[in-house]
This record gives structure tokens, C-alpha cells and sequence, in this order.
């Protein structure tokens, strides 16, 4: 019921445990686990009058067994579903993972957490926007209209209880955490002579893929040498120091101000996790994205799935030369121009309508329906190998990363120019920039 990581395979344990265990298998630093098959998942739903998948006695005694033969660790329980980590997607941030826990009971709810969030709207948009396919929004019995935002609609409806989309199968990934000094993303050269980018921030790496942060950014060319800028890494994520707590046991502090303009690598760790990267790339037989982490000076491979969209070439940010121009990290390549959107959270998502530009703190997986109607978008922190980047790159949406104060120096309902490839965010003259007077709700 339940397999050693080095045993996965794709087809038995899916997208994202199965390369990990090419990487063990050749000797790489891959933390030690174990994975829960998609077979345990089909069983899980089938057995249930609902659905929603539960797990059994049976499999929790399996984990309990595990997670003792392996010292009952703490441990990252991650999804591993069939479509994802590929080269066609990556469906990166869209399933569910739980950092920190321990102990059988913990992790069992865990892995029913992951199960669970294969039947997540947000899940459902992202391969409905990948595949193509438009989804009609339709009344529930009290005449609302809910529906899955699409390629096709003109305003983001965020789907409420109004039925249940299609599971899609996952395994379930249970890895030993690295309580990691320093962690990010790494993409390896996408074609031979080509330098590795690497972004990089204090404790683990959530604050990276979830572009919380401005990370620090580090280029490692083909003779060895290292250009970097050194990102605002405000924030930090760890492990909460003795527990495991169900919820994830982490805790966000904020850095302090003399570390935050300080570089979390040096020139060699970046030439040797840039020559790690290689090795990953070779072993897989294409470029890779790939999560690492530095813990006690040694270098852990978490996670790697082929780069899906090539990246925008690495530009200096630039302070503006006036306050016409905003300047920030390109994200994904294009030039749009449109209605800046300007929001503050998730929850105002049904403001946007088709070709507005979206202008943001940062974006979180509950961003997703915006990627099926937004020309572009503009965040104010956040790197260009964040979960938000790649899913913009893959949807072709321009985006514009790490733009400070731009919801304060953009107006909501201003015209706006984007420039994913210069990094730039063009405002209208004074005339233009005047809120727009259509009414949004025709």
C-alpha cells in the first residue's frame, strides 16, 4: 500500500515523487521517504458514499509503521499527481501540501489533505485553462451563478459549493524535512552555453515559490562566474523549534534589517548548486526547475519537474527616472496595455474582467482564476521562478514582479502599459489615468 521513495515510478506514484526517485537511485542528496500510490487515493474516493476520500485503519497502521523505521521524523507531505510536475504543465502551488508534521495522526490527515485538494476548484480551473476547455457558469437552486473562470468567460466567478469537478488521481510524497539555513528555486540552463538562475532566501523555501518575498537572485554562467542581486527578504518561514502541529508547525519572523540586504549565498555554494543542477538536468535528460535547500552547509535536492515555458532574459532592476515608469523584475514576456485592477486580496478577484491588469502585493495559489481573464500582472514582491511566474508564463499572461509601493503609485482603474520582457510598468499621462467610468458590472 505505501512504497519507498526509491521505488516510485510515474505511472504508480506519480509526477512529482517519480523523478525524485531517479535522483535517489543515482546518488543524489534527495531527502529520505516514502509515497502513498495513486492507487491508495483510487481505493480511498471509491470506498467513500461522498467522494471525499478518507484514510483507512488499514493505511494509517502502514504510516505508522514508516514513519518508525525512520526515527518518527518531522516530516513535508506533498502531493504527486499524474499531470503534474510534466513537461506539458506544472501545475505549480495548485495541489495542497502540508510542511512540518509528525507522527502518524498528523500525517494522515495530512494525506488526506493533499487527496483532498485534487478535487479543489482551484485545481480544476488550472487544468481547465491548461486543456483549453471553457466551463459555463450555471445557477444553483437559488439562482446564483457560480462557474470555473475560463479562457473563454470575460469576468473571474469564483466557484462557491456548486458541485464537485473531477478528481484527478494523486499519490501522496512523505520526505523527512530539512530545516533548511537557506532554500529557493533553481532553473538550469535551457540550452547548452546557457547560465543557471537561482533565487534564493533565509529558511525554507516558501517565502521563494510563493513569491512573498523579493528573493535574492543569482546567475551562475557556463566559466563559473556569479552575478547576483540582492533581494529585501523581509520575511522568513521555520519550523516551529519541538513541535509538528497538523497545521503545518511553521512560523513567520520578521529578518532583520542588517540581514536583509546580506547575500544567503556565496559565490561557491552558487557554482556548486548550479553544478548540482547540471547533474539533475543530465540524470533527467531535459532542463529542470528545481527546489533545493541549504542545510548545516550541505545541499538538498526537494523537488524537480521540467522547465514548461522558458524564462525572460535576467534584466537589472532600475530605479524609475520619474514617476511615469515603474520598474520591477520581468516575469513573463509581452507587452500589454489595459485597466489596472488594483487588489488586496482574494476576495475582490470577481473585480477583474477580461484584459485588466492585475496589480497586487504578491499572489497565492487562490490567485489562480485570474490567469483565465488578466492581460497582465504586476506584483510587488515575488521572483520570476515563484509558483505565480511559472503559471503566468504558462497561461502567456505578461507579468512584472517585485514592483515596490505599486499598489499605492497605481490607481485602480488607471491605464497602464506592461512590459513583462524590460520589466517596466508604463503609467498614462494625467489625462489618460483618470479612473475609468464603464460600468463594470454590464
Amino acid at each position: 500500500m505505501v512504497l519507498p521513495l526509491a521505488h516510485a515510478t510515474a505511472d504508480t506514484c506519480g509526477g512529482k515523487a517519480a523523478p525524485l526517485a531517479v535522483l535517489l537511485r543515482e546518488g543524489l542528496p534527495v531527502p529520505d521517504g516514502f509515497v502513498v500510490p495513486l492507487t491508495a487515493h483510487r481505493d480511498a474516493v471509491e470506498c467513500t458514499a461522498d467522494g471525499s476520500p478518507r484514510v483507512s485503519p488499514e493505511l494509517r497502521e502502514e504510516l505508522a509503521r514508516r514513519l518508525a523505521a525512520m526515527g518518527d521524523p518531522v516530516v513535508a507531505v506533498r502531493s504527486s499527481a499524474v499531470r503534474e510536475d510534466t513537461a506539458a504543465a506544472s501545475a505549480a502551488g495548485q495541489y495542497e501540501s502540508v510542511i512540518a508534521v509528525r507522527g502518524p495522526s498528523a500525517v494522515s490527515d495530512a494525506v488526506r489533505t493533499c487527496w483532498a485538494s485534487a478535487r479543489s476548484r482551484r485545481v480544476a480551473d488550472y487544468w481547465r485553462q491548461v486543456d483549453g476547455r471553457a466551463t459555463a457558469a450555471a445557477p444553483d437552486a437559488r439562482g446564483r451563478a457560480y462557474g470555473f473562470p475560463t479562457p473563454g468567460g470575460d469576468r473571474v466567478v469564483v466557484a462557491a459549493d456548486s458541485g464537485t469537478p473531477d478528481v484527478t488521481d494523486v499519490a501522496v510524497l512523505v520526505q523527512r524535512l530539512v530545516d533548511a539555513d537557506v532554500a529557493g528555486v533553481m532553473f538550469t540552463p535551457s540550452a547548452p552555453g546557457g547560465a543557471t538562475r537561482v533565487e534564493a532566501s533565509w529558511g525554507l523555501g516558501l517565502h521563494v515559490v510563493g513569491g512573498v518575498v523579493a528573493p535574492d537572485v543569482y546567475e551562475v554562467l557556463p566559466d563559473g562566474k556569479v552575478r547576483r542581486t540582492v533581494g529585501d527578504k523581509a520575511s522568513r518561514v521555520d519550523r516551529t523549534p519541538g513541535t509538528g502541529a497538523p497545521d503545518g508547525g511553521l512560523s513567520v519572523r520578521a529578518v532583520p534589517v542588517r540581514e536583509r540586504a546580506q547575500p544567503v549565498l556565496d559565490d561557491a555554494t552558487a557554482g556548486a548548486l548550479a553544478a548540482l543542477g547540471g547533474r539533475v538536468a543530465s540524470i533527467l535528460g531535459r532542463p529542470q526547475d528545481v527546489e533545493w535547500a541549504l542545510a548545516g552547509g550541505r545541499l538538498w535536492i526537494l523537488q524537480a519537474r521540467p522547465i514548461t515555458v522558458p524564462l525572460p532574459p535576467l534584466r537589472p532592476v532600475r530605479p524609475p527616472v520619474d514617476g511615469a515608469v515603474l520598474t520591477g523584475v520581468p516575469g513573463a514576456s509581452g507587452s500589454v496595455s489595459g485597466v489596472a485592477r488594483v487588489l488586496h486580496g482574494p476576495d475582490e478577484l470577481t473585480r477583474v474582467v477580461r484584459g485588466d491588469i492585475v496589480v497586487c502585493r504578491d499572489t497565492e495559489p487562490a490567485w489562480t482564476p485570474v490567469f483565465g481573464v488578466a492581460g497582465g500582472v504586476v506584483t510587488e514582491t515575488g521572483g520570476v521562478l515563484s509558483h505565480a511566474a511559472i503559471v503566468a508564463r504558462e497561461h502567456g499572461i505578461p507579468a512584472v514582479l517585485g514592483v515596490p509601493r505599486a499598489t499605492a503609485d497605481i490607481r485602480d482603474g488607471a491605464r497602464v502599459t506592461l512590459d513583462g520582457t524590460a520589466g517596466t510598468v508604463s503609467l498614462a499621462s494625467e489625462g489618460a489615468s483618470l479612473r475609468e467610468t464603464r460600468d463594470r458590472d454590464a
